[in-house]
């Protein structure tokens, strides 16, 4: 394979090794590279039905050998359509995501929304933990990535808050995740002073912790979340 391929073998690779829930990492790869679970599952020597228990964690870790194969599926398939490979390993429009992190370990959803000086507006967040967080200008990622770029967002999990700056009245935030096949524990939104009812109803039908962040900037408010990630770091490097 040529050496862009093998890069992104390793990124796909590595995001599944390293996420909580091996399962639903490679489900969110098939999802963002838009492969049918038929046809990877063909592709493996495998029945749908036993790859779809792979994915959903029915059965038990698949183990790094199948994940290498998995992968090269996947891969493969999607190159023989030209689609998302070649903008993964060039990094498409990244203009759109303006700060990404993972945590160590999953964390309380409150750490941080009290991070952000968010206000709860739909959910309980006493009933989420998160693996990460991603941070997005809402018009570029509503208007400029495509389908496929728009699922670069999800990161390594979809466990994670999904942060728009730059939003009006917090309508079409919603309205996006709404149609879109992989959704974020957690939606927070910078910039309105309140927010579209429709978008908390939008919300509670997605069963999803919807906040107001009340940071004075996007600098700051990035710089709140990427101090939480370090803290967590450092917590777990701790002896």
């Amino acid at each position: 394979m040529e050496p862009p391929t093998r890069d992104a073998l390793a990124r796909i690779a590595g995001d599944v090794v390293a996420s909580p829930d091996a399962g639903r990492a490679m489900r969110a790869w098939r999802d963002r590279l838009g492969i049918k679970q038929v046809a990877l599952a063909h592709a493996l020597g495998l029945s749908a039905s036993v790859l779809s228990d792979y994915e959903s964690g029915r059965r038990p870790s698949p183990g790094v050998q199948f994940v290498k194969k998995y992968v090269e599926a996947l891969v493969k398939l999607d190159e023989a359509k030209e689609r998302v490979v070649p903008k993964l390993v060039s990094g498409g429009d990244d203009q759109a995501i303006l700060s990404i992190g993972e945590f160590p370990a999953p964390i309380e959803a409150s750490k941080i929304l009290g991070a952000i000086d968010a206000t709860v507006l739909a959910g309980n967040p006493g009933e989420v933990k998160l693996y990460g967080y991603t941070v997005v200008d809402s018009i570029k990622t509503i208007y400029a990535l495509s389908g496929y770029d728009f699922y670069r967002i999800f990161g390594a999990t979809t466990e994670r808050a999904l942060v728009f700056t730059k939003v009006g009245m917090g309508r079409s935030p919603l309205v996006a995740i709404r149609v879109s096949q992989l959704k974020p524990r957690m939606v927070v939104v910078h910039g309105p002073r309140e927010v579209d009812p429709l978008a908390v109803e939008l919300a509670k039908k997605e069963r999803l912790v919807l906040a107001l962040s009340g940071m004075p900037t996007d600098e700051a408010l990035i710089s709140a979340l990427r101090g939480v990630q370090d803290r967590e770091a450092a917590t777990r490097r701790a002896p």
